[in-house]
């Protein structure tokens, strides 16, 4: 049981290509600042002398690269890294990522982020050309793809490029060939980000750039939808938009800013900090109440929260102690233990709430159970209102492209009208934000967004079955 209802990325992706052997250490420091994107499952592969060496496993990073492990990698000049959380297959270890892939000529092994929305269609193809598949996840159906492709074109960045044209929905791919390339591939739309670091090292590939910068790469640009590039020796030695057919409502889901993305993090040249602080003025706007304080939800409604208090004058403080130890092995075996997990790891701190009018920010309601808790929670320690603000606009449908939302009968704002789900989870008020409030602080709306799990535009699109003898 999760304590939390939290949507969860699928995971991230982290890549090197260096001209020093240092590259398995400085891809599991990348996948450290990335484990945020996802803790069900970590793996790395090294390139040695035209060969693939990996391990990988279920757990977070630091479990599943002990010091002994990781002494046991080669260093290496080109490695890949994955963090998993699953939206596609089980959580076991042949789910994980990296998949490395044996074809006629060498090897790969493929790191995805994003979810392919006609992954059945090209496994079933594969399978007919005698291929054999160990995992359940849509990735190694992915890394197979591109291996067949390879072998029918005969070379590596074409036959990347054949596969990448034939998948459909999200994928940022940072593969590792044998040949001792590093290709990066951002799908069409933009989905899922991705971006490019260098230092006198070599070049880095990263979800984030939270994670070239703590590695200790200057962060370039972020890769542009459509684009691959090859990297080899450390430098860039190919950049192209090779891929073509964004659709009308193509652009990176608009929840990284609102959740996924750390907050020191700039994706598609808006930082996630600034995006999430104008939402909280925004909110103020749409949805003033007369209040003593304001505070976040840890983490994910904090920088919102400042934007709040910074615009409405009330003041900012903060609401809870946060247990950061509890991790995922905190057992709850009774019932009402169960009931309380949230307050075990969000304590409310009753001398800043005692007898105040509250203005709690939060970034999204899912089911409404931890709203639902955490309200209850501050009213028991002594909150006189609490007024409920989401930097969100209510969720109505389930994700295509790697967000692990509920099913749709399960989400509140469908079973409930805005009066009703105040009442469910006890708040004195409640405010979300608008599409249009939450474009605007998103850069003033100057980029192209994913909102659909909000407004169900683009959610019609069925797997169209893929021809891969034409293609």
């Amino acid at each position: 049981m999760r304590i939390s209802e939290k949507l969860h990325e699928e995971c991230a992706v982290f890549g090197v290509s260096l001209v020093v052997d240092e590259a398995a250490g400085i891809t599991y420091n990348g996948l450290l600042s990335l484990q945020h994107r996802g803790q069900e499952g970590a793996g790395i592969a090294v390139i040695e002398d035209n060969k693939i060496l990996y391990h990988k496993d279920v757990g977070l990073v630091s479990e599943v690269f002990s010091g002994k492990v990781l002494e046991k990698l080669p260093k290496g000049k080109t490695a890949v890294g994955h963090t998993r959380y699953s939206t596609t297959g089980n959580n076991t270890k042949d789910n994980v990522g990296p998949f490395v892939t044996e074809y006629l000529t060498g090897r790969i092994a493929t790191a995805h982020n994003g979810n392919i929305t006609n992954a059945r269609e090209i496994r079933q193809k594969l399978k007919g050309y005698g291929l054999r598949f160990n995992a359940t996840s849509d990735s190694e159906v992915i890394s197979s793809l591109i291996a067949y492709c390879i072998t029918k074109e005969q070379e590596t960045l074409r036959g990347i490029i054949k596969a990448a044209q034939i998948l459909q929905g999200a994928f940022s791919l940072v593969i590792a060939s044998s040949e001792n390339k590093l290709i990066a591939v951002r799908d069409p739309n933009g989905y899922r980000p991705l971006c490019i670091g260098r230092s006198g090292l070599g070049t880095a590939v990263a979800s984030e750039s939270c994670a070239l910068e703590t590695c200790g790469f200057e962060f370039i640009r972020d890769m542009h939808p459509g684009e691959v590039i090859v990297i080899e020796n450390g430098k860039v030695t190919h950049e192209e938009i090779a891929l073509h057919g964004g659709q009308a409502h193509a652009g990176v889901c608009i929840f990284e800013y609102v959740y996924f993305a750390r907050p020191d993090s700039v994706i598609d040249g808006l930082s996630v900090y600034e995006a999430r602080y104008n939402m909280g003025r925004v909110l103020s706007e749409e949805h003033f109440v007369d209040a003593d304080v304001v505070c976040g939800v840890p983490d994910s409604g904090l920088e919102a929260a400042i934007g709040y208090s910074a615009n409405s004058g009330i003041p900012l403080v903060s609401g809870f102690v946060k247990n950061r130890y509890i991790g995922r092995s905190f057992i709850y075996p009774t019932q009402a233990e169960r009931d309380s997990a949230v307050r075990l790891k969000l304590n409310p701190l009753s001398a800043n709430i005692r007898g105040k009018r509250i203005v709690l920010v939060d970034d999204s309601i899912v089911r409404g159970t931890t709203s639902e808790k955490v309200i209850r929670n501050l009213k028991n320690a002594g909150a006189k209102e609490v007024h409920m603000r989401v930097s969100s606009p209510p969720f109505r449908h389930t994700c295509h492209y790697g967000t692990d939302i509920d099913s749709t009968e399960n989400l509140i704002a469908n079973k409930m009208n805005l009066e009703e789900i105040c009442r469910k989870i006890g708040a004195d008020s409640l405010g979300y934000i608008s599409i249009e409030g939450l474009k605007r602080a998103c850069a003033g709306g100057k980029l192209s967004f994913c909102t659909a799990c909000f407004t169900g535009h683009g959610q019609d699109i069925e797997s169209k079955k893929q021809d891969l003898e034409e293609k």
